[in-house]
């Protein structure tokens, strides 16, 4: 069988589950780019920068963007304190890191328990903390790492409390809200357990663990919790609680009730060991020839692992598209990844291209102001088209630009569009049927890109329709009964021959008399229960008899095939509605 196939703007791939596809696809993606690494923006981010300023968005900042190993741009900007004085923003400034401790801590040091083979993702939290729900819950360690638990974003922090022994009792009998699996919520408690786990395993609480595994083998010597006294000066401080500027102490109330140290909050960085990360990350888990990771886990965990079912995109701990994933930018491509932190602080890889963009801000200094998603989003976006990063049409199939926000699933090529078969005949100028007589099966869903009818294209290309084969309902799809008569087609004069006409539904030696080729194309509905797919079977069946070639013209399943799933068809329950055993929702283009 031949098969002039629907295809992307990147390449030609039908007759395949799109959930195949993606596993392919998204491998390809995470190639290395070799494109230039001059960074030609710097002055338009310095603008972005600067601007941001002077609106009082932010007091300062540290940009550091690094590319295949090397940094390309690093900058301070303004100041990281305005209260009680003014100090100059430098690059070594210490920052309040907030949520990235949730990928820099927490998540490196469950990556390490998983590779050492201490942990798995499909077991129960209960499995490691027994305590938790009473020792009765389906939460897995999964659930906690993409935010699928279904619990709450914090925990209560009235009446007031202390201690980090019961902020973890407080995270473990927390009443979820949402059953596990069915809702993302961005909770600070699922990385307070995951700390937790990370120190029942190992024996050793989480700030040492992420220093003996991860911060220390990687030379990230100022990035730590509860920075000592004598640092102080270098770092920059947040808001004004209590009457005193905190500085050196953990901006989350959570943590600072829980004495500095958590899974989700309490870890201070630079920008510099920031980019040691980040390169250790790009680098598959190795940088300078130091291994942290094996290159497999560091793919598993920054690919998707949220459930397929729902339209936010979170690999294990790393946010990929959701509606925290700004600082993307415009330009980066969905399948790169990274985090953000409530103090003003980012982090954003692009595997595609092995770059990444830092932004350090303290932008609740002194006091809360609106997040800074913009900026950070600008901030990348111009940082991408400063290195001249040319992405492929796809870097992860199923998914493409956000149009309507973060967190908005899609089932086409990024930035392109998709041709069906018939739009790739067009494009050849029907050069596979000349010279030979065409018998088209097709309905009103035969249409191009362009809205033309096939039969309309085929006549103006040149080619040979003799024939025209309907299916149930009728070439104009508006005969709703078993009993469909032929007819022939008032703007060509071709016969067409019904394929539902009593009991007849397969083209006949007659039908077939002067017929060379055969040709499909309707639209299928994505769902086993129709009689298309069985009009199809028939007729392949009925030119293999004659030693005719049949061409099928590929369309996109229209229901997608980011789900297969439903009881598969009995093998003696077949019938003219379901002719192949296939699950209800079949996936296939």
């Amino acid at each position: 069988m031949k098969r002039p196939r629907s295809h992307s703007t990147t390449a030609r791939l039908t007759g395949v589950p799109l959930y195949l596809l993606a596993i392919v696809l998204c491998t390809a993606s995470l190639a290395r780019a070799t494109q230039s690494t001059v960074f030609k923006s710097g002055p338009a981010l310095d603008a972005v920068i600067e601007q941001a300023i002077a609106e009082d968005q932010i007091p300062g900042a540290v940009v550091w963007i690094g590319r295949k190993g090397k940094v390309i741009y690093r900058k301070a900007y303004g100041f990281r304190a305005l209260k009680p004085r003014r100090e100059r923003m430098t690059l070594d400034t210490i920052f309040d890191a907030a949520s990235l401790t949730k990928i820099v801590a927490t998540t490196a040091s469950v990556m390490k328990l998983f590779e050492d083979g201490k942990i798995r993702m499909n077991d129960p939290v209960t499995k490691y903390l027994p305590e938790f729900q009473g020792g009765n819950s389906s939460i897995t360690v999964r659930h906690l790492l993409t935010h699928f638990s279904g619990l709450r974003p914090d925990v209560d922090l009235e009446p007031r409390w202390s201690g980090y022994e019961t902020g973890v009792k407080l995270a473990m009998k927390d009443i979820p809200v949402a059953p596990p699996g069915a809702r993302f919520i961005y909770s600070d408690i699922n990385f307070i357990l995951l700390g937790e786990i990370v120190h029942q395993i190992s024996g050793q609480k989480l700030p040492e663990f992420a220093r003996r595994h991860i911060f220390l083998p990687l030379g990230m010597r100022t990035t730590m919790f509860q920075p000592p006294a004598r640092l102080r000066p270098r770092i920059a401080p947040t808001e004004l609680v209590d009457g005193v500027i905190l500085r050196g102490v953990v901006h989350d109330p959570t943590t600072r009730y829980m004495g500095g140290v958590a899974g989700h909050a309490g870890l201070f960085t630079t920008a510099e060991d920031l980019s040691r990360f980040a390169e250790m990350m790009l680098g598959g888990g190795e940088r300078n020839n130091v291994r942290i990771f094996n290159p497999l886990v560091t793919k598993k965990f920054s690919t998707p692992q949220s459930p397929a079912d729902q339209p936010i995109l979170r690999g294990f701990g790393f946010d990929i598209d959701s509606p925290f994933s700004g600082n993307r930018g415009e330009l980066f491509p969905i399948g790169s990844y990274g985090h953000t932190g409530f103090t003003g602080t980012s982090l954003w890889m692009d595997p595609v291209s092995d770059t990444y963009v830092i932004l350090l801000a303290n932008s609740v200094h002194p006091r809360r102001r609106p997040a800074i998603t913009s900026l950070r989003a600008r901030v990348a976006t111009v940082a991408a088209a400063g290195l001249g990063i040319d992405l492929p049409d796809v870097a992860l199939t199923g998914f493409n630009e956000t149009i309507v926000g973060a967190g908005t699933r899609r089932t086409f090529a990024r930035n392109g569009k998709t041709e069906t078969g018939l739009d790739v005949l067009i494009q050849e100028k029907f050069a596979p049927l000349a010279g030979v007589r065409v018998g088209l099966i097709t309905n009103h869903t035969g249409l191009s890109l362009a809205g033309q009818r096939n039969i309309d294209a085929m006549v103006a290309g040149g080619v040979n329709v003799v024939a025209i084969f309907s299916p149930e309902h009728g070439i104009a799809g508006k005969e709703d009964h078993e009993n469909v008569e032929n007819s022939t087609d008032g703007a060509t004069g071709i016969p067409i021959w019904s394929l539902y006409s009593g009991p007849n539904r397969r083209p006949s030696e007659k039908m077939l008399a002067n017929v060379d080729v055969l040709v499909f194309d309707i639209q299928d509905i994505g769902a086993r229960f129709y009689t298309y797919i069985c009009t199809m079977v028939n007729a392949m069946e009925e030119a293999a008899k004659h030693g005719l070639p049949f061409y099928v013209l590929d369309r996109p399943n229209p229901i997608t095939g980011v789900h297969v799933e439903g009881p598969m068809l009995d093998p003696d329950l077949k019938s003219f509605v379901g002719c192949i055993v296939l699950p209800l929702r079949h996936g296939m283009t």
